[in-house]
């Protein structure tokens, strides 16, 4: 669609952490945004996302928004390995929370071989085949009578305009349920008897349809106002380094939240790893992208403390010359150490300052050995929370030399994602900011006994 003055754009971003609804005109300026918490609920049959307090919230904060522009069309971007399951009148199941244990299923002996989905195995709900699997064991009569399993977009997509539609990037994230290579569906599908709930596909920026009447009438905004088919969150973070019709030239970009996704545009799919957590994911243009991926965000609130306070150049030094550092792992599921029991190897940080160096310096030789895992190549662009560290970027920037790493302006590439779906046309806002490297004394042997580390025998998590 081309740009239109007084047209406006609503972008419902559903982070694992956050839910935030943004009004951005046709310029692609951010008007207003609203932020809740998303919170698992832990009554029912089992943890799931409270998809009502959310509904609710959205209506009344796109009432808001109806007051301060014309509205001509809504986009949800959510996390991934999420689904709902539903009929005609809403779901028949509570949408599953991917972090819940899903005990009593062999769940190994149903999925496809890794190089049918390059979708590696995870633990928990990680893997989308496995909650449905589950879900299918456990409640069967539900799971019948559901009429569409919707990925987490399409659910809120379906909710506005009452048109179920699949789509790629959401099914292509370590789902075992896509095969990116193809682009198609993997034989899990076909093995479980889904392919009859799957609904047809649209790419992300289609408008499958208008806002239902009691929408309308509930926000206030117009019954014309569509709605997009919607993304996966970390695909919206690549839309802007995306041609009109091609991935383009190589390049990394790191999205980054709750999770690192580290994506390697002209990267070959051959040296993936699935016991590392790598993946190939599906990008908007329906191409595979190789990721490898941790929690980053959450790991690094593990290590900065419920206080964080931002560090001194002086207390990474500090760090460094003492040996501190963090061993990985400090998440319960993700990344190529998943399983590890974390801890910190050298004397112990003495206050906020030094727990966000200690942060600050695991994150940074965690991206570094993804990207080096990777084989990941040219400029390296950093999307979303990590750009507010101003060390983050300029560490990695010093250990990889042969990669000239820049910060987006835009502090949620997702909304400008979402955003350049409905305008496809149009130039990103924004701009990217160098980060020259600093280098630290002693970094380079720091790394080295770092990943040393890495090669030593540990205790298993939990």
């Amino acid at each position: 669609m081309q740009a239109t003055a007084g047209d406006a754009l609503i972008v419902l971003d559903i982070g694992k952490t956050n839910v935030k609804l943004a009004l951005v005109d046709a310029a692609g300026r951010q008007l207003a945004e609203a932020r809740r918490p998303n919170a698992i609920l832990q009554d029912g049959p089992y943890p799931h996302h409270d998809t009502e307090g959310i509904w609710q919230w959205m209506l009344a904060t796109c009432r808001g928004f109806a007051q301060q522009a014309d509205v001509s069309a809504i986009v949800p971007v959510t996390h991934g390995a999420t689904a709902a399951l539903v009929d005609d009148d809403g779901l028949v199941l509570p949408v599953l929370d991917y972090e819940a244990a899903l005990p009593g299923l062999d769940y190994a002996a149903l999925r496809p071989a890794y190089t049918h989905t390059y979708s590696p195995l995870l633990p928990l709900g990680l893997n989308l085949g496995r909650q449905l699997a589950w879900l299918q064991h456990k409640h069967p009569e539900a799971f019948a009578r559901a009429r569409h399993i919707l990925m987490y977009p399409q659910y809120w997509a379906w909710r506005l305009c009452g048109v179920a539609a699949g789509e790629a990037t959401s099914l292509g994230c370590h789902t075992d349920l896509w095969d990116p290579v193809h682009q198609d569906y993997s034989p899990l599908v076909a093995r479980m008897g889904w392919e009859d709930k799957l609904p047809p596909l649209s790419p992300p920026w289609a408008a499958i349809g208008t806002l239902r009447k009691d929408v309308a009438e509930a926000t206030g905004l117009s019954s014309d106002c569509e709605v997009l088919c919607g993304i996966h969150d970390s695909n919206a973070s690549l839309v802007r380094y995306l041609g009109r019709d091609t991935l383009g030239a190589p390049r990394t970009v790191l999205s980054t939240g709750t999770w690192m996704i580290a994506a390697a545009f002209g990267t070959g799919l051959d040296g993936l790893r699935e016991d590392a957590d790598m993946l190939a994911n599906t990008s908007a243009l329906g191409q595979p992208v190789a990721c490898m991926r941790f929690m980053g965000g959450r790991e690094f609130a593990v290590l900065a403390g419920d206080q964080p306070a931002a560090c001194s150049y002086l207390q990474l030094e500090q760090l460094v010359a003492r040996g501190t550092m963090a061993i990985p792992c400090f998440a319960e599921s993700g990344g190529p150490f998943a399983g590890r029991a974390g801890r910190i190897d050298g004397p112990a940080p003495v206050d906020a300052g030094e727990r966000f160096a200690l942060a600050t310096l695991y994150c940074v030789l965690m991206t570094d050995y993804c990207l080096d895992a990777l084989g990941a190549r040219g400029p390296i662009t950093v999307e979303g929370s990590f750009t507010a560290n101003p060390w983050f970027g300029p560490l990695l920037a010093g250990l990889r030399p042969q990669q000239a790493l820049s910060y987006s302006d835009d502090g949620s590439g997702t909304t400008c994602g979402g955003w350049l779906l409905r305008y496809r046309d149009a130039t990103p806002p924004g701009a990217t900011l160098a980060k020259a490297p600093r280098a630290l004394a002693g970094f380079d042997a720091y790394r080295a006994a770092w990943r040393a580390a890495l090669l030593e025998p540990v205790a298993a998590a939990g």
